[in-house]
Order: structure tokens, then sequence, then C-alpha cells
């Protein structure tokens, strides 16, 4: 399959426009080919990388977006998609803080171009990101998207049910807890390493704001529960 045949294409974005060259012509010459040689290898070569250092490249971020206002939704959907195409990861990192930043703009119409995010070029550096601080928020925004985490959950890329489980991370006393539970249970079994981590982190998070109920969690899921999820949720009890 060709992800990007499947893509959602960027909305008309003059914002967008602006951004995306100012973003090119800033970061293309703070390039470091030794640094992006390292990061790519820590990376597991999911993609390529431009070798910026997160502070310098924070630093870069500000001055492209000097003056350029606050977005709209469409403005959003745009960069962000656009910084997808791009093949160096520290763009995708840039479009990834955009929303962090402004995910108050978007409203549920943006959840499909969340999904396309969290399952194009995977992997946990962009996607614990958006789950926590974009898709979190969305929902919080807007309770009936809970029911695309419940199928979230369930998505056959595991990126995608990461998502659904790291989402209430940032939720405290908020926490839907029969989803938070639930959605843990759901996928106890999965064989993959970044879904048992997150059944983990997410109680571990959870354990925070109500230690016995994560505890009482654990031990009747007993067996059920990967060693590695019961041992990351109960890391700090």
């Amino acid at each position: 399959m060709n992800p990007a045949a499947d893509a959602p294409v960027p909305p008309d974005s003059t914002l967008a426009d602006t951004v995306l060259e100012r973003l090119v012509a800033v970061y293309a010459p703070a390039a470091d080919p030794v640094r992006a040689e390292g990061a790519a290898a820590y990376m597991k070569h999911v993609a390529p990388f431009l070798g910026i250092p997160t502070p310098e490249r924070r630093a870069l971020s500000r001055t492209v977006l000097a003056g350029t206002g606050r977005p709209v939704e469409a403005d959003c959907t745009a960069i962000a998609l656009r910084c997808w195409r791009l093949p160096e990861r520290e763009y995708q990192y840039f479009a990834a803080d955009y929303l962090r930043r402004y995910a108050g703009r978007c409203t549920s119409g943006f959840l499909p171009v969340l999904h396309h995010l969290v399952t194009t070029v995977p992997w946990w550096d962009t996607v614990d990101v958006l789950a926590a601080h974009v898709a979190g928020p969305l929902v919080a925004a807007d309770p009936a998207l809970a029911r695309e985490m419940d199928r979230w959950i369930d998505d056959p890329s595991l990126w995608a049910a990461r998502t659904a489980l790291l989402h209430q991370l940032r939720y405290r006393e908020a926490t839907d807890t029969d989803r938070l539970f639930g959605y843990c249970l759901r996928r106890a079994d999965h064989p993959d390493f970044f879904v048992r981590k997150a059944i983990g982190w997410a109680l571990r998070e959870y354990a925070k704001t109500d230690p016995a109920a994560v505890r009482d969690f654990v031990a009747g899921a007993g067996n059920r529960l990967s060693p590695l999820s019961a041992r990351e949720a109960l890391k700090n009890l």
C-alpha cells in the first residue's frame, strides 16, 4: 500500500505557504550530517534527519513563526500534512509541536488528519506528542470523540492503538477509568513492545491520581497483563 496515495490533501492555506517557505529556509542550513546519522540510527532509521538538536530546533522554530499569528483549523491541517510530506524528521517534529500549541484551534473534524499523522512514518517520537497533546485535548473538548478512540484501540495500526491508550495521559481526575482499564485489557495480549509499554505508562500516569485504583486493577488483571505492562504500571508505587 502506498500511504501517500491515501493521504488527506492539504487544504489551501496562505499561512501554511508562509510557514513552509520559512521552515525549509531556516532549518535546511542548520543541518549537521554527523548528528543526522546518529539521530537516524537512534530512531531505528524511521526517517532521515537533518541533525538539528532539539533546543536549537525550537529556537529556529520561533524564528519561523515570528509574526505569523494564530491559525485556523485549515492552517493546522495544511502545515501538518505538508510537513509530513517532507522527508527529514525535524519537519515532522515542527508540525507536532505546532499542533500541540494550537490543538485548541482544531475541532472533531481534525481527527482523520490526526489518524493519518500517527499511522504515517510512525514512531514513538511523534506519536506520543500527538496522543497526549492533540488527541487528548480534542476528546476532552468533544467527549463524543471518545467513541472514535474506542475504534482506534482496535485499529490494525499499533500506533493508533497506542494513541488511544495514551490520549488520557494528562486528564488526571477527569480520566475515564472504565475506558482506561478497558483499553488496557483489550490490548493486554498485544505482542508489540510499544503497545505493552503504553499500557504500563497509561496506568502509571493515572496512578499519580489514584494509586489504589491502579494497584487493584493490576492485581485483578493478574496474568492478563504482560509482565512489562504490570511492571511499568506499578513502577512508582
